[in-house]
């Protein structure tokens, strides 16, 4: 019951806010959509030109710019103030439900029963963390696979496939990035599955090269990937950046 009214409020909450961010940009704040275009417009060009020798210095400063600027903008957005007031309403809420109706503890004296046994579970450190900054890539030497599975904010992500051994079967990794590059080193051996969705930057996958990716999904998959018995399924998301799959 209580998960369910928790999922309730979450459902309302997304609502009202995607009404209210409507509401604002159709009617009191129509310059938003082209404030946050540009900004990432600067981002983007930022980070192409810090890449290049000549204007590594200029493009820093459109980097920063425009990270500055698209701050700027959602910080004065009426739609963020909205959920950052829901947000302070709601754990107020529980601050106050909780004062009203204090936990009980109860001490029952039973006879003693069996208790099963615990499964025993396993801990093992990740390859990649959640991040918002910075560059994260997989170890120089031999290391052992794990799926990943990440979010990051701002940074590049590189994975090399070439130094680990896969397991048989379907190998999965997730990426969501805000901002930044994405390259992924396959094996020869290995078949591939590809879903991309991106706002606006380019994706070179083997051959299949497209310097103009304007909120797209692109879906690509190897010719034998169904039967294969390694077989790599990446899923990539980026607001801006590129994507670049490739054989190693």
């Amino acid at each position: 019951m209580l998960k369910n009214t928790k999922n309730d409020y979450i459902g309302w909450l997304v609502m009202i806010g995607a009404l209210v961010l409507g509401l604002e940009i159709l009617f009191f704040n129509r310059g938003l959509i082209f404030s946050l275009i540009f900004s990432c417009g600067l981002i983007y060009l930022g980070r192409k030109k810090a890449g290049k020798k000549r204007g590594k210095k200029r493009g820093r400063v459109l980097f920063i710019a425009g990270i500055f600027s698209f701050i700027i903008s959602i910080i004065n957005m009426m739609t963020f103030k909205f959920l950052l007031l829901a947000i302070l309403l709601h754990f107020f809420i529980q601050f106050i439900t909780s004062k009203k109706n204090p936990k009980k503890i109860q001490v029952e004296v039973a006879e003693p029963k069996q208790v099963p046994q615990e499964e025993t579970m396993y801990k093992s450190k990740p390859l990649f963390e959640n991040i918002f900054f910075g560059q994260q890539k997989t170890p120089q030497g031999v290391y052992e696979w794990e799926d990943i599975n990440i979010q990051t904010g701002i940074g590049d992500t590189v994975i090399d496939l070439s130094y680990t051994m896969l397991p048989k079967g379907e190998t999965v990794v997730f990426i969501r990035n805000i901002i930044g590059n994405i390259q992924i080193l396959v094996p020869y051996e290995i078949e591939v599955s590809i879903h991309h969705s991106c706002m606006a930057g380019s994706t070179t996958i083997f051959g299949h090269h497209e310097p103009k990716v304007i909120n797209q999904v692109i879906h690509l998959k190897t010719p034998s990937y169904e039967h294969a018995e390694q077989k790599v399924k990446i899923f990539t998301s980026l607001v801006v950046g590129n994507l670049e799959v490739s054989r190693i």
